[in-house]
């Protein structure tokens, strides 16, 4: 057993992020684990671009209020203590809401060492039409 110490916050890069938004690794994976997690804050509309996950995702909401968005316009309004779990393979996007700010603790398994495909922007109208999906 070690306490494990959470790494210096740092930018989300743009090619991988929209808006304001800084990581804190938690844990990276030790052989035999796979498992990665980082603590992820993301300012108001503040996102990730579509990706997806070799071996899935889950999302633990800390704080505010989030959203998770995947290609066919299925949208989750994420508050605090909610958790989102994106299979295998499911392009999706996450971030926090237009008016509030969003933090949220990201569990993914690595395969080989990757853990993400990354990919295009989301639009501003797909960012605002889950906004509006999550606030009728």
């Amino acid at each position: 057993m070690r306490l494990a110490i959470p790494g210096p916050s740092t930018k989300g890069p743009t090619d991988k992020f929209t808006g304001d938004v800084h990581l804190n690794t938690v844990h990276s994976a030790e052989n035999p684990s796979r498992l990665n997690s980082a603590m992820v804050r993301f300012g108001p509309a503040a996102r990730t671009h579509w990706h997806s996950h070799p071996l899935g995702q889950t999302l633990h909401c800390t704080d505010g209020l989030g959203l998770v968005a995947t290609r066919d316009g299925n949208v989750i309004l994420m508050r605090a203590g909610d958790t989102v779990y994106t299979p295998p393979g499911e392009e999706h996007w996450h971030g926090a809401t237009q008016d509030s700010l969003m933090c949220h603790l990201a569990l993914v398994e690595h395969e080989d060492g990757h853990t993400a495909t990354w990919l295009e922007p989301v639009s501003e109208h797909d960012y605002q039409a889950a906004n509006t999906a999550t606030h009728e």
